[in-house]
């Protein structure tokens, strides 16, 4: 049989767990820990992977190159892995940060697309090099961050939200003819610019 905790430990755990959350409870709404953070961590962790992705393929473009040597040209596979590298540096960028992420997540859903089922579908499932799993998981992600947007700790929402707080600013006109429009944040004028 176990013996009982002692109320000095009891105590400091009870202390321990109010202390944190307190400090939870300080953060900002988005930086509390919960779904919407870890959405947001995970975008701008792909966003990351890809940006050293793209730093890999310039300094490195014979990687890329290894795989187009089957298109017959000279011209297209150089082409294709100039625009695949600078699509990985700006859009990776883009995703860490959560500006135009839609946009960002669409230019690299077909770089992903062709590494998952052209290049990296002959290697097979459960390689070595997992190459097919990886390149999956981040179309799988691409399609995510493309469907639903880029979160709630991104420089989209901070464009949008500043955006709806200049529109809901109402200019009224003064009743002495010397002085300027008033700008005003009246509440009932604020919420039916909400509702429209």
């Amino acid at each position: 049989m176990l013996a009982p905790e002692s109320t000095a430990t009891h105590v400091t755990k009870n202390l321990a767990q109010g202390a944190i959350q307190s400090w939870v409870q300080r953060l900002p709404v988005v930086l509390r820990p919960g779904p919407a953070l870890g959405y947001d961590m995970m975008r701008a962790y792909l966003g990351i992977g890809l940006f050293v992705r793209g730093v890999l393929f310039v300094s490195e473009p014979e990687l890329l190159l290894g795989y187009l040597q089957d298109l017959g040209s000279w011209f297209l596979p150089y082409a294709f892995v100039h625009f695949v590298a600078v699509a990985h540096l700006c859009g990776g960028l883009m995703l860490a940060t959560g500006l135009l992420t839609r946009l960002a997540a669409a230019i690299q859903i077909p770089i992903l697309f062709g590494a998952v089922f052209v290049v990296h579908s002959s290697g097979g499932l459960l390689n070595p090099g997992q190459s097919l799993e990886f390149s999956a998981l981040v179309l799988a992600l691409l399609l995510v961050y493309f469907v639903f947007g880029s979160g709630e700790l991104s420089v989209d929402r901070f464009l949008r939200d500043a955006d709806f707080r200049r529109s809901t600013v109402v200019e009224t006109p003064s009743l002495i003819p010397e002085l300027p429009p008033r700008s005003s944040r009246h509440p009932l004028l604020i919420r039916a610019v909400q509702k429209s």
